[in-house]
């Protein structure tokens, strides 16, 4: 054999890559989805970030000292939250002004203490802070009348709080940067997938197959269409990636961008390896149809397959997302999802990623042999079966 056609695949792959790179709805859709990222990051920050501002009524002079010492103790813990006073009347004007939803809440004097008054729930930050002043102010006046000070009154009553881990991602953020890596492999997956099964189809129902296939091996024409889709795949989704880091580092999360960038890097490797397998089957889902109006029958088992491993990268918790981490393909959003949140040891990811190429390896070898076998049956529509006992 000559070195063009074990070459072949290159200039396939080549193709490809300049097709993706001179698709306008594929370089608007990028970029929209880059600067998606990086916006929702940045509203994300401002949202979580604002201070929020609490009305509260009151009918006398001694519940604004309780308003007071709350901001005081707010402004201590770095609590993003402020408390205003607003006086009314009576009881009555107070109840109504938070009726109206003038106010967040209302505080009242009774006999041995203080009442918060609500509309239909409880503000989180009213009920801590307001609570935690009342009971400063009262510590303050009984250590008065007892002739002691606060102080000796609070020995021994002083509380620290020591993280082991003070870089670790907090359980929050985990959990959303999990569901991110769900849907860029949804994106990515849906996105180049169908795009080799469409150009697989269009090649074989306008015959420009067999002109292909007479010039180069057809092993060598799936190697290059999967080739080159991987490669956009992975350097799109790394754009998304370093997107999405850059904008974490911009809204302030910069002490945990390191362990998220460690998590982000395995999800691309993962990702990479496993799209070889999906590539291949994408590829096989175009060479079982015989028009494009039957790619939507047979490239529907590769949507449900991707569609599992988004559901399973959102809501798969605890000892099923363990187990997932090391399952071919869904380990691609489970396993980076783990060491995100900092559950996986760090041996854990090479032995998921050795299962991954493994099975990638045996699925592109069945792959490459029903699509060898399908591509020139342009006469009816294949199944995975008949194409599996055709004759090459």
């Amino acid at each position: 054999m000559s070195t063009a056609p074990r070459r072949a695949w290159l200039i396939v792959a080549e193709r490809e890559i300049a097709v993706k790179l001179h698709d306008r709805n594929f370089l608007i859709s990028t970029v929209v989805t880059i600067v998606a990222i990086i916006a929702s990051l940045a509203i994300s920050g401002f949202v979580t970030g604002r201070t929020e501002q609490i009305d509260v009524a009151i009918t006398d002079p001694a519940a604004g000292q309780v308003i007071t010492t709350a901001n005081a103790i707010a402004d201590h813990a770095d609590a993003d939250v402020t408390f205003t006073a607003r006086r009314v009347a009576d009881v009555g004007a107070l109840e109504q002004q938070v009726r109206d939803g003038d106010v967040e809440a209302g505080l009242l004097a009774e006999s041995g203490g203080w009442r918060l008054i609500g509309d239909t729930t409880e503000n989180d930050n009213v009920k801590t802070y307001i609570t935690a002043a009342a009971q400063q102010i009262a510590l303050e006046h009984n250590a008065t009348a007892a002739e002691i000070s606060l102080e000796e009154l609070a020995r021994g009553s002083a509380v620290t709080y020591d993280l082991l881990d003070e870089a670790a991602v907090d359980a929050g953020l985990a959990t959303i940067v999990a569901i991110v890596f769900a849907f860029l492999f949804y994106l990515s997956s849906i996105l180049f997938g169908m795009s080799i099964a469409q150009s697989v189809v269009e090649e074989k129902q306008n015959r420009i197959v067999e002109i292909l296939a007479s010039a180069i091996p057809v092993r060598q024409l799936l190697i290059g269409k999967v080739a080159g889709n991987t490669v956009m795949a992975f350097a799109q989704l790394t754009l998304f990636v370093v997107a999405g880091l850059i904008g974490l580092a911009a809204t302030g999360r910069g002490g945990q961008v390191a362990q998220i960038a460690g998590a982000a890097g395995w999800f691309i490797v993962f990702f990479v390896v496993g799209f070889l397998a999906l590539a291949g089957l994408w590829a096989v889902a175009g060479s079982l149809a015989t028009r494009s109006e039957d790619l939507q029958s047979t490239a529907t088992p590769m949507s449900l397959l991707i569609m599992i491993v988004l559901f399973a990268g959102i809501f798969l918790s605890g000892t099923a997302r363990v187990v997932a981490s090391y399952v071919p393909i869904v380990s691609i959003v489970a396993m980076p999802g783990r060491l995100a949140e900092g559950s996986a040891a760090w041996w854990e990811p090479i032995v998921a990623l050795a299962l991954m190429a493994a099975a990638t390896y045996g699925i592109v070898i069945v792959a490459e042999k029903v699509y060898r076998r399908s591509l020139m049956q342009t006469q009816r529509r294949l199944t995975f079966r008949q194409a599996l006992a055709t004759e090459d």
